[in-house]
C-alpha cells in the first residue's frame, strides 16, 4: 500500500515520544500555545499537514523566476519522502535530526519524512552550531553549509548529511574528506519538494575522492533531465510536479540522469560574446583568496561587459595565473579591494 499523508507511520517518534494521528494534532496545539518559537512554526505545519486539503502553501526562492506563493500536493510530499527513503537507504525506526527552520520545505520535508517513513526525529531550534549541545548519534540529518561548517567537530555524530541552500565552497569540500559521515550536496527547489538530484561530497567506498575529479549531480529515480536552448536544466519529475520544471539554472548535461551546475542564467556576464558564470570563476578563485570576494561584469565600451573582482579587506598581491583552470576569458580585468 502506498503510504499516504493521512496517516502517521506507526514507527513515528517525536522527540522520543510516539503518538496517533489525533494526539499529533493536540501535540501542534501545545507547541503553538506554550512553545519556543522554533516549536511554534513546528506546530503550525503539523495543522497544516494534518488537516483536510490536499495542498500546503509554500513561497518559491526564485530558481524558476520572481518568488511566488504555490500550492504543493501533500501526495506529492510524500513521493518525495519515498525518494529519499530509498536513495539513501534509510528505514522505520532511523534517527534523524532535525535542525531547519520549519517555516521553509527543507524543513517542513524533515518532518514528512519522518512522518512517512517512520523515523525517531529529534527537532531542535535552527541555529548556526546544531550539534553544540548533542551527543546522541543520528542516521540522517540535514543541513546548509554553514551549520556544516561549524559542525566538523561533530559530525561524526551523523551517518548521512545532506546539504542545501547554498554552495559548498571548495574550501569546505576539503575539509569533508576525512570524515566518516557521508556528505551529499542536494539540487532542488521549492517546486520540486526539495532535491531531485544529490552529488557525493567525500569519499566512496573509503576510496577519497580528489577534488581535482568531477562529481556530478545524480538524478533520483522518476526524474527526467534535460536542457532548454539557454542550456537551463528543465525537470520532469511528474510524483512531485504536475508541470515540466524549466529552472534558470545553466548546466553542463553529462548524460540523461547527470549534470555539472554551472551557475544562474541571470547572473551570466556576456564579455565580448563570451559567457561567463560568475559561480564557477569563484569557485575557481577561492582555492586562493581566502577572504570574502565576487566577481561581477561591469560595463565596458569594447567588451560590452568587462569581468572584475571584487575582494573585501587592505590591498594585497593576488597571483591570478596559480589557478591553473582558470581561462584566459575568466580572469578579472581589474581587482578591487
Amino acid at each position: 500500500m502506498i503510504p499516504t499523508f493521512k496517516k502517521v507511520h506507526n514507527k513515528f517518534k517525536l522527540n522520543n515520544s510516539s503518538y496517533t494521528f489525533q494526539e499529533l494534532k493536540e501535540v501542534a496545539y501545545s507547541f503553538i500555545k506554550e512553545g519556543h518559537p522554533f516549536e511554534k512554526s513546528l506546530g503550525n505545519f503539523l495543522l497544516e499537514w494534518l488537516d483536510e486539503t490536499h495542498y500546503i502553501e509554500a513561497k518559491t526562492s526564485g530558481s524558476t523566476g520572481n518568488p511566488k506563493t504555490i500550492k504543493l500536493s501533500k501526495q506529492a510530499m510524500v513521493y518525495s519522502a519515498i525518494a529519499t527513503g530509498d536513495f539513501f537507504n534509510l528505514k522505520p525506526g532511523d534517527t534523524a535530526l532535525h535542525c531547519l527552520p520549519t517555516q521553509f520545505i527543507a524543513g517542513k520535508m524533515m518532518l514528512v519524512r519522518a512522518l512517512t517513513l517512520g523515523w525517531h526525529l529529534d527537532v531542535i531550534a535552527a541555529s548556526s552550531y546544531p550539534l553544540k549541545d548533542t551527543k546522541k548519534e543520528y542516521d540522517f540529518s540535514a543541513m546548509v553549509p554553514l551549520q556544516l561548517e561549524n559542525s566538523l567537530s561533530k559530525i561524526n555524530l551523523i551517518k548521512k548529511l545532506i546539504v542545501g541552500g547554498g554552495v559548498v565552497s571548495n574550501s569546505l569540500q576539503v575539509k569533508l574528506q576525512d570524515i566518516l559521515t557521508q556528505v551529499f550536496a542536494t539540487y532542488g527547489m521549492t517546486e520540486t519538494i526539495t532535491h531531485i538530484a544529490v552529488k557525493k561530497l567525500n569519499s566512496y567506498s573509503n576510496i577519497t575522492l580528489k577534488l581535482k575529479d568531477k562529481s556530478y549531480f545524480k538524478s533520483l529515480p522518476n526524474v527526467t533531465i534535460y536542457k532548454d536552448d539557454r542550456n537551463c536544466l528543465v525537470i520532469k519529475a511528474p510524483k512531485v510536479s504536475e508541470e515540466i520544471i524549466f529552472t534558470n539554472d545553466v548546466i553542463n548535461l553529462i548524460s540523461d540522469t547527470q549534470f555539472e551546475w554551472l551557475g544562474r542564467f541571470d547572473n551570466v556576464i556576456n564579455s565580448g560574446g563570451i559567457k561567463l558564470h560568475p559561480e564557477k570563476i569563484e569557485e575557481k578563485l577561492s582555492k586562493i583568496i581566502e577572504q570574502r570576494f565576487f566577481v561581477v561584469g561591469f560595463l565596458d565600451e569594447k567588451l560590452g561587459e568587462k569581468l572584475i573582482l571584487i575582494v573585501e579587506g587592505e590591498k594585497q598581491n593576488l597571483n591570478l595565473t596559480e589557478v591553473k583552470t582558470l581561462s584566459k576569458y575568466e580572469t578579472p580585468k581589474e581587482i578591487y579591494f
